[in-house]
């Protein structure tokens, strides 16, 4: 059984229109147009196992609004319990009133290892996808793949002689440069919608997980020259699906082809709407992992596309 929140005390309602109006807008559209009960719902048996007689879980809704503020505010834990207790309207939004407790900053990692420990930790964003197909706004017109690089520390060697670097992450090259981490690898809709995603060390190469995220594609599929192939390329074509893939120079190349350099500024027109996703992660901070182990930084980045889903479609639902 979830706590009991405490019932809104006069000085709520007094404090009511108090907050920065575009924040409260914000927040408005957010509780219009978001699924919040049917996302807590995915998440019903998450406390499943709870010992009668302990402190009651804070409720899932509540929690779930908490993740999402952490993403739309580029907020670690500490900041996110923080504005919690600083500003009234983050407390309106998730459900506290001014005598209610505020959750810190554990009861946030807590939630997130429960998501891992019950292997739901895609289940959110599974939720919001399936809402937006069911309203009409993920496109049905091709798929975009695109991967992004997400660096971890490098770590250092403790006292003990202890090595804090995280042992799942793994280091890659990109324009003559290393990085140390993982890869996030994402296909959209031409309307710029995460469909699917992996998630993986840096050293995988971005097309291994190009095949899975398009197998259900029937229209066409758009991607840079990381994943051009001429078997890819057979097995489009057998399939009747449009290459959208674009043309790269092979070693000793020297300029592509003109027709060739055409077909990938057309391409490329189309094939830009894919980098937006990863465009607003680094804008609200996710250009770094917080967490060590794949699984957590797996389950990080499920969240911040969820959020970035879920922003997205304002304006495409408000349009509907």
């Amino acid at each position: 059984m979830e706590r009991k929140l405490a019932e809104p005390t006069f000085f709520d309602i007094a404090a009511a229109d108090l907050g920065g109006p575009r924040t409260q807008a914000f927040f408005d559209k957010c509780d219009r147009l978001i699924p919040w009960q049917e996302m807590a719902a995915s998440l019903k048996d998450l406390y499943g196992d709870h010992a009668e007689g302990g402190r009651p879980p804070w409720p899932v809704m509540l929690m779930v609004k908490c993740l999402m503020l952490q993403k739309w505010f580029g907020l670690s834990d500490p900041q996110l319990e923080e504005m919690l207790k600083d500003r009234l309207s983050f407390r309106r939004f998730v459900g506290l009133s001014l005598n209610d407790r505020t959750p810190d900053e554990t009861t946030f990692v807590r939630f997130r290892a429960r998501l891992r420990e019950s292997g739901q930790g895609r289940t959110l964003f599974d939720e919001v996808v399936k809402h937006l197909e069911s309203k009409g706004v993920v496109m049905k017109d091709g798929t975009l793949v695109d991967a992004t690089i997400v660096e971890a520390p490098l770590g250092r060697t403790g006292k003990g002689g202890s090595f804090t670097r995280d042992q799942d992450a793994s280091h890659t090259y990109k324009h003559k440069r290393s990085y140390h981490g993982y890869k996030g690898h994402i296909a959209t809709d031409t309307n710029g919608i995460v469909k699917d995603y992996r998630f993986g060390p840096a050293s995988e190469p971005d097309s291994k997980y190009f095949d899975e995220l398009t197998q259900d594609e029937q229209i066409a599929v758009y991607g840079d020259s990381a994943y051009r192939s001429k078997e890819r390329e057979r097995q489009l074509e057998n399939r009747g699906v449009f290459n959208g893939i674009v043309h790269g120079r092979v070693k000793g190349q020297g300029d592509l082809p003109q027709a060739q350099r055409r077909r990938n500024r057309k391409l490329s027109k189309v094939r830009a709407v894919v980098e937006h996703p990863f465009a607003w992660m680094k804008n609200m901070g996710y250009r770094r992992t917080r967490y060590r182990g794949l699984i957590r930084n797996a389950i990080d980045f499920a969240l911040t596309a969820t959020a970035y889903n879920l922003k997205r479609s304002f304006s495409l639902l408000e349009c509907a």
